[in-house]
């Protein structure tokens, strides 16, 4: 296997990745008081000895006062900046790059979570199509919270971060603008196409761009489906998504990490292209591919308090030799197993662990 694309070596952007392989951002909450500890970075650092190319971090919140739905979940500002540099020091040790992904989570709020609703950031105040909890965003919101961003990716820089990704996907809050559930605004913020309701992630974009420079990549993580509604699509057609994408990638997005329950299924009817796919063949841009890699069940799976075994990568492989996408993102196969990019590579077929539920409660 060490012979396969999966481990050749990538240049995204400026940035020479070792192998085609990223560790998938995830939400661990072993951050007590948003500090990430030494186990965090210790939990980092195997991975990256196991040969992972690419760490993106679990989702690490920009300082807006609820930007945040779980005390445990890291910041990235103020007391927690020192651990992350001992983060990026641990995973350097072992020629790995990392990403932090930034993260607000907008009105997707915790059962019973004490929190001040009108300091909750949204578009429109709504929680899911048609249930209103929460006021608009104001003119001044909305540019502190791009400014946030572009603060936290400043600070990454500093640290030695060697890319950034934003979280546009999954229901939180720059997702919370792309979808017409969500987003209702008359204003320049919202509207009835996806070009207009990009405006502020595109924004986000371009501010952190400006504080990181040309050369640093910057990734956006995308997906059709929300944790309010798994139906749900931002784009239904291929015209759609490029008026989504084309906004970012002029904004000055690298690549776009596409989020998917199930890589290997297709995006649109007519074609075997999964998001991944159409992503890059719509932008030319590089596009990481994600989805159940190596797991027998999707990830909702997990939620439900359920375990998946161990399934084979000959569909993966082919489609990333076919050029379909450049990047593979594997998520709970690692938290399980942190030496599953090592077990493949070397062939441990056998040694392979399939995700246990039961290392959710620990930094294995």
């Amino acid at each position: 296997m060490s012979n396969s694309k999966l481990f050749e070596p990538f240049k995204l952007g400026s940035l020479k990745l070792k192998n085609r392989i990223v560790m998938a951002p995830m939400t661990r909450s072993f951050s007590p008081n948003g500090v990430p500890t030494p186990a965090v970075a210790e939990y980092y650092q195997r991975r990256a000895a196991a040969d992972v190319g690419l760490i993106i971090t679990e989702g690490t919140v920009v300082k807006r006062d609820t930007a945040k739905n779980d005390p445990d979940v890291p910041d990235f500002f103020g007391a927690a900046l020192p651990a992350w540099r001992d983060v990026v020091e641990a995973v350097h040790e072992h020629n790995a790059a990392i990403a932090p992904q930034l993260w607000h989570v907008g009105a997707a709020r915790r059962p019973k979570e004490e929190v001040d609703p009108a300091l909750i950031d949204s578009p429109s105040g709504l929680v899911k199509p048609g249930k209103q909890l929460y006021s608009p965003m104001s003119e001044e919101a909305i540019a502190d919270t791009v400014s946030a961003f572009g603060r936290a990716a400043g600070s990454a820089e500093q640290l030695g971060f060697d890319a950034i990704e934003l979280h546009g996907a999954h229901g939180y809050l720059i997702d919370q603008f792309f979808w017409d559930g969500t987003n209702a605004r008359a204003d320049e913020w919202g509207g009835s196409t996806i070009s207009q309701r990009a405006r502020f992630a595109a924004e986000i974009v371009r501010e952190v761009r400006r504080s990181i420079g040309p050369d640093r990549p910057l990734i956006i993580r995308l997906s059709q489906w929300k944790q309010q509604d798994y139906g749900s699509r931002i784009a239904a057609d291929p015209i759609e998504m490029e008026e989504w994408l084309t906004p970012l990638a002029d904004a000055g997005a690298d690549a776009f990490h596409c989020s998917q329950r199930r890589f290997w299924e297709p995006e649109f009817d007519g074609s075997s292209l999964n998001f991944a796919g159409w992503a890059k063949k719509l932008t030319g841009k590089p596009t990481i591919t994600v989805g159940s890699v190596g797991l027998s069940g999707d990830f909702f799976g997990a939620f439900k308090g359920e375990s998946a075994g161990v399934a084979a990568l000959d569909d993966l492989l082919a489609r990333l030799e076919k050029g379909e996408f450049d990047l593979v993102a594997v998520g709970r196969a690692l938290i399980s197993d942190p030496e599953w990019v090592s077990k493949i590579k070397h062939e441990r077929y056998e040694d392979l662990v399939g995700f246990d539920r039961n290392t959710l409660s620990v930094l294995y």
